[in-house]
């Protein structure tokens, strides 16, 4: 497997060519010290795998994976294990903690042999992808703003109850029982709001903090009952009820 190594520290650069240098399955056929140079030399060598720091000069691991246009398989090499280490191992990446020993490296080799026989890295790619978006900073925000009629109105967070698509529209509804149109899709508030907006049905996101209780639903849904004027009620879509009972923990 043609193989680049990127980090920041020689050192580190330095023990996992030995490492590797045991295994005839890598050909280590450049090096990296930051996220910019990693970037050029994946695209130009588009190599099989790359072992990968994540905090480095000019841009970390993730933002040059978010940047790349041929993905290789992946396999992060990091001191930091707040990086929730649970993360990639349900996104089926694999990782190396710093530092590296070899017979955690001996589990790796044998995951990439296993993985580099299917001929195919789709499956391993859109769970990169996923992995990459859980860790992109999102920018906070406060408001959402809404035209009426000549203004332009901010409606702090704390104050929207629920998001609800009709047709191809999309209604923002406080929580003083005034509701207006939005320019945004679901889908696009889902990655704009912060984590207590929570979606669920495919037409509705809720602002979990308001939320006064739920009652048990047909076909294993809820509805939701929210805690603004109207007490609006919203029914769950079927394929959302967990994700909203994990966020409650029910």
């Amino acid at each position: 497997m043609k193989t680049i190594l990127i980090d920041d520290e020689p050192l580190a650069i330095g023990r996992l060519k030995r490492l590797l240098g045991k295994y005839d399955d890598f050909e280590i056929i450049d090096e990296a010290k930051n996220g910019q140079e990693g970037l050029e030399k994946i695209e130009f060598h588009q190599p099989d795998v790359i072992f990968l720091d994540i905090e480095m000069p000019l841009m970390t691991g993730f933002e040059m994976l978010a940047r790349l246009e041929f993905m290789p398989l992946v396999v992060f090499a990091t001191a930091y294990d707040q990086y929730a280490i649970r993360a990639f191992e349900e996104n089926s990446i694999d990782y190396l903690l710093k530092p590296i020993e070899a017979d955690r490296l001996e589990k790796t080799v044998e995951k990439l042999r296993k993985l580099n026989e299917n001929s195919t890295n789709t499956s391993m790619n859109s769970s990169l992808l996923k992995l990459i978006e859980q860790f992109k900073p999102k920018k906070e925000i406060h408001s959402i703003s809404v035209k009426s009629g000549e203004k332009i109105l901010f409606i702090p967070l704390n104050e929207i109850s629920f998001f609800e698509a009709e047709d191809k529209y999309v209604f923002m509804n406080t929580t003083e029982g005034k509701q207006y149109l939005t320019n945004y899709t679901i889908a696009a508030l889902e990655e704009k709001l912060p984590e207590n907006f929570v979606r669920v049905s495919r037409s509705s996101i809720v602002n979990s903090l308001l939320i006064k209780e739920l009652q048990k639903y047909f076909s294993g849904k809820y509805l939701v009952i929210m805690r603004d004027l109207k007490t609006s009620k919203i029914e769950t879509g079927s394929t959302y009820g967990d994700n909203l009972k994990k966020l409650m923990e029910i």
